[in-house]
């Protein structure tokens, strides 16, 4: 028979298995496995058990009141400050902790486990609204701005996201012109999580001959910031976000975060992966409140007789939801784990945050059709986990927009 390449060849011959199971392979096989290691370390776990407590005992039971009474967590919020999460990704030079981003993303989940909305609002203080800061501020920026920040004492928030250019950066029509001593900034700017509380925010602009995106940092005091009207979301309620508009905002040339008129993008662009893996983690905290309560109420209900957990279609939902929440969490903290030990990871960055999110989405809507009716009522939590997880699916850009980016880096 012909078309058969292989033909001829041997794949395993005479010789070929000695040495398995001598004791010098058997010393390379450990060594191999240890490699491939999924355990935690005694450090991550007391981090993450530590958060986890922080969760059960000060967020869940303040979270349906604080989400109703549409309050920013401001307490809670310090008390995150002062147990250090807002420092525990920056150096210990600077008033952090120098953890790396796996234990960031196992703290962030248990925090959005307790209230989406906080997970949202401390996830903006500790990467993206004080990260530029921290890369691209003087002596004074950090000792004014950037330290009381991660003591809770100042609140920061990015402004990139326009009425006409969200994931298109090239849309992006805000200017900043260049005037003696600094810069005039005009535009609009919208979707600003944390804005009506910010203290100062880090904003993108085009700048110079060729109009590329430049990061400038604005005082809240600033003549010519206006703080614009509230946004009404379907979720996260306890997490202001407004529009924010700059009218002919002069900005010193001290508050150039950028080295060179710009290198925006390619400051925001290594920030992204860091984005979309804490998004991924904020879905895995979601994911596991809305299965914690199906998995509860599942085994109280009972219909004909018996609990409704012991029915098959109950238990397949069950099974499904706890499947792919196990599966998002590998997929996140490998993701973690590669951004932390230096290694390309912007493909499994936008792999863990779709499918984190996207799970996690499914997973609240299975609880919810666990539940029937009560799923439905505003008593008990799964409307708000239904409502939330779609906060989930926007930042750091969108399902489809993910996609496109995995299909290019797959195929390149």
């Amino acid at each position: 028979m012909q078309g058969k390449p292989w033909a001829g060849q041997r794949f395993i011959g005479p010789g070929d298995m000695e040495g398995i199971g001598h004791p010098a392979t058997r010393a390379r096989d450990t060594l191999r496995e240890t490699k491939m290691n999924f355990d935690l370390t005694d450090e991550q776990r007391q981090i993450r058990d530590t958060f986890a407590r922080f969760c059960d005992e000060r967020i869940a039971p303040q979270a349906a009141a604080l989400d109703e009474a549409r309050a920013f967590p401001r307490a809670l919020f310090q008390e995150l400050a002062d147990l250090g999460f807002f420092g525990m990704r920056y150096p210990e030079d600077v008033g952090g902790s120098g953890l790396a981003l796996t234990e960031f993303a196992l703290a962030l989940a248990e925090i959005a486990r307790g209230s989406m909305s906080l997970a949202g609002a401390v996830a903006m203080q500790s990467l993206m609204g004080t990260k530029f800061l921290h890369m691209l501020g003087n002596a004074d920026i950090l000792e004014r701005l950037f330290k009381p920040a991660l003591r809770g004492e100042k609140i920061g928030a990015i402004c990139m996201t326009e009425p006409n250019a969200g994931s298109d950066l090239d849309s992006i029509a805000t200017t900043a012109k260049k005037v003696d001593g600094g810069y005039v900034i005009s535009g609009q700017k919208t979707w600003i999580t944390s804005a009506p509380l910010a203290d100062f925010f880090t904003v993108f602009a085009k700048a110079g001959e060729e109009k590329k995106l430049t990061i400038f940092l604005v005082e809240r005091s600033f003549k010519g910031l206006i703080v614009g009207r509230e946004i009404h979301k379907m979720g996260v309620w306890a997490l202001p976000t407004s529009e924010v508009a700059f009218d002919e905002c002069f900005v010193p040339d001290s508050h150039r975060l950028s080295q060179a008129e710009g290198d925006g993008e390619g400051h925001l662009r290594k920030t992204l992966a860091e984005i979309r893996i804490i998004t991924g983690a904020m879905g895995l905290g979601v994911a596991q409140a809305a299965l914690d309560e199906a998995v509860r109420y599942a085994a109280e209900r009972k219909q004909f007789g018996k609990p409704i957990n012991r029915y098959q279609a109950i238990q397949f939902k069950l099974a499904e939801m706890a499947t792919d929440l196990e599966a998002a969490k590998h997929l996140v903290y490998y993701a973690a784990w590669l951004r932390d030990a230096g290694r390309p990871h912007h493909k499994e960055a936008a792999m863990a945050k779709l499918n984190a999110t996207e799970a996690a989405a499914r997973i609240c809507d299975q609880a919810a059709r666990v539940l029937a009716s009560y799923g439905y009522a505003m008593e008990y939590p799964v409307q708000r986990y239904l409502r939330d997880v779609r906060f989930t699916l926007i930042g750091g850009g969108t399902s489809e927009i993910l996609k496109l980016i995995i299909a290019k880096e797959v195929s390149s």
